[in-house]
């Protein structure tokens, strides 16, 4: 059967759609009312679950190795093995549960759901309040290093003027929020429950900041923009021209006229749209399919590394023992939390419900800092930052960095956000 490109398109969410309303409360199944109490969080994973999940990985069954000698096949078997040797051996799951405990954690329950977040006000006073979202395959893990330097500039190289309040929500269907058990938690659904979440904190003012469905969920809290939301910055813009994404998704040639960023940046699309979509198809379509993430932990493993091409080839060297932004420990605790959550398939569903593009514009109206790191899925260039953000008042182009910014390169990021919002302060 023959579909058309627009359906195609459509179908994925990585393309150009117009903003659409979310569902009301009742159409996703959730209560009238909310408990608006800020209770107190801690976890601590009991023994029996992670001997439970080192006995799994010891026991998983390994296919043949690929049969080519780069990634093109996806995860390579030396890779997983190495993974799962360190994982079933050496990882200590208690040195992240510590840092965590360490943090202040809360839940509140808005539109039915219980929402988990970290909350780390600042000791210097006018501290600017900071929502921060992470994406998939992430999680507040992601976000650990640069709560430090946010709320404790001076202790970090800033000064105390650069301070910020930082809160870290857990997104519905990941971590230890709640999981949405009707439809109708969708990107739109989530920036304005972020909203509420700010306000119900008592900030009258407050900024946020995002990457993967933490950027585009930034930019949807813009669209709404309550007024006391100052402005946003992300680190995956929502940027790209309607006819530069039709054609790249298309795999077409660049169109004529693309300046020298323009073109690079096109060019890393139409390798992401060409070879870096399968994961995100699944889930869009059957995320409910993928029963193996939740019965094994390499399955869970596998399917959350082989996310982009660049993340995926950093992770490797990782395993392979060479120094990089991230850690074996940093990746192991981001999974072992998706394990220990049981959170690999009602986090797959967020790609489902989502109706909107991650790339295009949203006629965000607020002020808008953008930081293109070159290793994204699409290194953003300031002309396409400047039509899609009509505030823009911050760009740069930093020379190291990918997907998981705050992760990979909290220094550079930090550093970003500061610049971005000085002019908001």
């Amino acid at each position: 059967m023959k579909i058309a490109l627009p359906v195609v398109i459509a179908a994925l969410g990585f393309t150009s759609l117009s903003w659409a309303q979310s569902p009301s409360p009742a159409a996703s199944g959730t209560t009238a009312a909310d408990d608006k109490a800020i209770r107190p969080f801690k976890f601590s994973a009991s023994k029996e679950a992670l001997a439970d999940m080192r006995k799994r990985i010891a026991a998983t069954r390994w296919p043949e190795k690929e049969t080519v000698t780069n990634q093109s096949q996806g995860v390579q078997l030396a890779t997983i093995q190495k993974l799962a040797r360190y994982w079933a051996t050496d990882y200590d799951w208690s040195k992240c549960e510590a840092k965590l405990k360490a943090l202040p954690q809360f839940v509140t329950t808005i539109d039915g759901l219980d929402i988990h977040f970290i909350h780390v006000r600042s000791k210097e006073k006018n501290a600017l309040p900071v929502i921060v979202t992470h994406g998939w395959p992430g999680s507040i893990t992601e976000q650990l290093k640069i709560i430090g330097p946010l709320t404790d500039p001076v202790a970090h190289g800033g000064k105390a003027e650069d301070a910020f309040d930082v809160v870290i929500p857990s997104m519905p269907g990941y971590g230890f929020s709640g999981k949405p058990t009707t439809t109708g938690w969708d990107p739109v659904h989530i920036a304005r429950a972020w909203i509420v979440l700010m306000k119900r904190l008592g900030y009258t003012k407050f900024v946020a900041q995002g990457g993967d469905w933490g950027a585009l969920i930034t930019d949807l809290m813009g669209v709404e923009a309550p007024p006391e939301l100052l402005g946003i910055h992300t680190n995956m813009p929502g940027a790209v021209p309607p006819e530069i994404d039709k054609a790249a998704f298309a795999g077409a040639p660049a169109p004529s006229g693309l300046s020298v960023e323009e073109k690079s940046a096109y060019d890393q699309l139409a390798f992401f749209y060409g070879q870096g979509l399968g994961y995100a198809l699944e889930m869009k379509n059957r995320p409910q399919s993928i029963y193996g993430v939740a019965d094994s932990p390499i399955a869970l493993a596998a399917w959350m590394i082989d996310h982009d091409a660049s993340s995926y080839a950093l992770i490797a060297r990782v395993f392979d023992g060479k120094s990089e932004g991230l850690t074996r420990d940093d990746i192991l605790d981001n999974i072992t939390l998706y394990w220990l959550t049981n959170t690999g398939v009602s986090s797959a569903r967020l790609y489902a419900e989502n109706k909107l593009a991650f790339f295009a514009p949203k006629n965000v109206a607020i002020p808008v800092a953008v930081t293109a790191f070159p290793d994204e899925l699409y290194q953003a260039p300031r002309s396409w930052a400047g039509k899609a953000y009509p505030k823009l008042i911050h760009y740069n182009r930093v020379a190291k960095g990918g997907h998981f910014a705050a992760w990979e390169q909290p220094e550079i990021l930090v550093a970003e956000m500061r610049a971005g919002f000085k002019s908001l302060r």
